[in-house]
């Protein structure tokens, strides 16, 4: 089945092979280390493709907001993080959550604690943020006073379970070989595993959760670790593979984008294509140029590798500009589709809020607009 033919604006397109592919990768890996896989559902948002997963034995996940843990609740997923300081504004959606599922909040602060105390109604599970480098958000790993501090207040608490310590290791994005991502994922877990030490003689359930793709992919020993929650890997972009986290083979999606300008003056191709559809996140090209989406070709069955020479350098609200060498700009004509491979998949799939599949399945996105629970 061609669906190509049929596209008529900026669409993003699945490959369910790969998608598949790279969760069975990742799924055989947490089995192998004997950690607890729980995937960080914030890139697909899907309903779908979280069935994907469940087909493969996942039973617990991450999510990147209460409103997103309550659309997935409502798909059956009992065993949930929320991995973003909590909101204890939200005091409802985390008393509806709290009763339905096997609840996990972080904090990375006093108030948080006292906050959270003050407005829950059933158990919930607690996990300390702890800043091993990123320098986001969290708890310095060696402020030993305020960790016990709070450790202390959780314990107090009639309703609140000290789970255990918790990191993003988001600086592993600057990377850009697989040796540098070794090097931050041993430092980085040894933090970890360091307070869980100091820690478990009192409290002997207590967990450690590590997440992010790049080291998660490259890594093979988790053994320090109780839990991982990658997210990214589902689709992978070209920001992983730049930081060598996977190659473009494991790219799972894609964006047709209708050809409307060429200007041979400047051998650059204007397409529909901006923003509002891939993001305005860049990579930058080994001659220092800024690379908002590799180019390639669509197929009946899917897509070509990247187009040496050939990428997307301006982005506008809808418009984006293809920078390309002089024979592609022969083979590319106005009225025809190319494919942009994003930057970073996450923002990609959120913005555009739905995914085509090769076979014409349209797969829906969790709405941001909707309520749920």
């Amino acid at each position: 089945m061609n669906i190509i033919a049929d596209l008529c604006e900026p669409t993003l397109l699945l490959d369910e092979a790969r998608c598949r592919n790279n969760i069975k990768q990742m799924v055989k890996k947490a089995r192998q280390s004997k950690v607890l896989f729980r995937p960080h559902f914030k890139t697909h948002q899907s309903h779908e493709i979280g069935r994907w997963f469940r087909q493969e034995g996942v039973k617990a996940i991450t999510v990147s907001s209460l409103k997103m843990a309550s659309f997935f609740a409502e798909d059956g997923w009992k065993d949930i993080t929320v991995a973003i300081p909590v909101n204890t504004r939200e005091k409802h959606r985390i008393n509806d959550l709290a009763k339905k599922v096997n609840l996990h909040l972080l904090v990375a602060d006093i108030t948080s604690i006292l906050n959270l105390d003050k407005i829950v109604d059933h158990p919930i599970n607690v996990w300390i943020k702890i800043d091993t480098g990123y320098h986001r958000t969290g708890l310095l790993h060696d402020d030993d006073v305020m960790i016990k501090f709070i450790v202390n207040l959780i314990e107090k608490s009639k309703l609140l379970r000290f789970a255990g310590f918790l990191t993003h290791a988001g600086n592993s994005y600057y990377c850009r070989s697989n040796d540098e991502i070794l090097e931050l994922h041993i430092t980085t877990t040894e933090i970890l595993y360091h307070l869980k030490e100091k820690y478990k003689s009192l409290y002997p359930d207590i967990k450690i959760s590590v997440g992010d793709t790049p080291t998660c992919s490259v890594a093979d020993d988790f053994s320090l670790v109780d839990e991982i929650r990658p997210g990214n890997f589902v689709f992978y972009d070209t920001m992983q593979v730049q930081i060598s986290a996977c190659t473009s083979d494991d790219i799972a999606v894609v964006v047709a984008c209708p050809v409307v300008a060429k200007h041979k003056d400047r051998n650059e191709i204007i397409i529909i294509g901006g923003g509002i559809h891939l993001s305005k996140d860049f990579i930058v090209n080994d001659r220092g140029q800024k690379n908002y989406g590799d180019l390639v070709f669509l197929e009946s069955n899917g897509w070509s590798k990247p187009i040496e020479g050939c990428f997307l350098s301006k982005l506008s609200q809808e418009h984006g500009t293809l920078q390309v060498t002089d024979d592609v700009f022969e083979k590319i004509h106005t009225g025809e589709l190319v494919g942009i491979l994003p930057v970073h998949s996450c923002m990609t799939a959120n913005l555009i809020g739905k995914y085509t599949t090769l076979t014409g399945n349209t797969i829906d996105y969790f709405d941001i607009r909707k309520d749920y629970l």
